[in-house]
């Protein structure tokens, strides 16, 4: 018995990842289904041409960046998509803030997950570390062979254990690794989020009034390497509605800080662009739930605070306008690579 492994994008680019295994009998998987990097948001029929779409097929996406999902309202309809518990929270939501939707129901696993069946494959997931939560990488059993799919990883993350086990003692007897290779033969620097973290200190610890970070709302390492920084400092840490938005789709079964009373160092700004982002959503409540609650802020207040404050390009303006300006030595990059598509900065206008 024979599996056929097809990689219809991603070994000539970054992104834009769709790889297929089939095995003898017509059985198909399809390992992620991204949008290319340097497509056009609103471009459309972006699939492979290779990919078959008249036969049926099922869809594993392993983790929540969309270049690795994005296209999944161009799947057909009747294709059954799987993904992690939390990553298909975290789609449902981009997708959204895109003013989309994805209407298909999403099966799932989570880090706790037993191998399961789909057809004559077994899935085993492995959760792994990536600034995408819930990021898995996928073992595919079936049709007399043993397929490793790394997905996107790193070691420098919170949860680099995982990886390092992994690198240790991988699954056996594996007869194909599909390995993600970004950075493979640079030599690009790399500082783990403990390190991070001591720099931030170092960084809030000489910042007389507030830092402004910019980073994804979805880089969940790096909103508790802020949490952790701030409260080694004395300051708060202030997100915007989508970053307590992404917080709370997540945090539930965690130890991952929430806007509530167990985080009182947490606050949550509401920003104008913010209230227009989430009134074209329609979820004028969630504003209104935010807003009144005891760990909601006002940039009125922020005047006067310190603090470690999540910025984009698009909060600049009403930051100014509420006398919250700041210069270069206010400021600290730390965004994530460009290339993952995030959301992020969708509350302009």
């Amino acid at each position: 018995m024979t599996v056929t492994l097809t990689v219809h994008r991603g070994t000539q680019s970054i992104g834009g990842s769709c790889i297929e295994i089939g095995s003898h009998d017509g059985e198909r998987l399809i390992l992620d289904a991204g949008r290319p990097l340097d497509a056009p948001r609103e471009a459309t029929g972006l699939l492979p041409s290779t990919l078959d779409l008249a036969r049926p097929a099922t869809v594993l996406f392993s983790h929540s960046h969309m270049d690795h999902w994005g296209l999944i309202n161009e799947l057909p309809a009747d294709w059954p998509i799987w993904t992690g518990e939390k990553a298909a929270e975290l789609m449902r939501l981009s997708a959204e803030l895109f003013g989309g939707s994805i209407a298909r129901p999403m099966h799932s696993w989570n880090s706790r997950s037993k191998p399961f069946a789909i057809g004559g494959f077994t899935i085993t997931p492995y959760l792994t570390d990536h600034s995408a939560p819930d990021a898995y990488m996928l073992l595919i059993g079936g049709a007399g062979g043993r397929i490793l799919y790394s997905g996107d990883f790193r070691v420098h993350g919170r949860k680099a254990r995982l990886v390092e086990t992994m690198i240790a003692s991988p699954p056996k007897d594996i007869d194909v690794l599909i390995m993600e290779g970004t950075n493979l033969g640079t030599d690009k620097p790399v500082i783990s989020e403990a390190e991070l973290e001591d720099a931030f200190v170092e960084l809030a610890n000489r910042t007389p009034r507030h830092v402004f970070v910019q980073w994804s709302a979805q880089n969940i390492d790096r909103t508790v390497t802020l949490f952790r920084a701030a409260r080694r400092t004395g300051r708060k840490l202030v997100v915007d509605l989508y970053g307590a938005d992404v917080l709370r789709r997540i945090a539930n079964g965690t130890r991952l800080p929430v806007p509530g009373p167990d985080f009182p160092e947490l606050k949550v700004v509401i920003t104008p662009g913010g209230k227009r982002l989430y009134a074209r959503q329609g979820r004028e409540a969630f504003v209104t739930e935010m807003a009144t609650s005891p760990f909601a802020t006002s940039r009125a207040r922020l005047v006067k605070d310190r603090a470690i404050i999540m910025l984009r390009d698009s909060m600049v303006r009403d930051f100014d306008r509420a006398g919250l300006g700041f210069t270069s030595k206010d400021a600290y990059a730390s965004s994530n690579w460009s290339g993952y598509l995030d959301p992020d900065d969708a509350n302009s206008g």
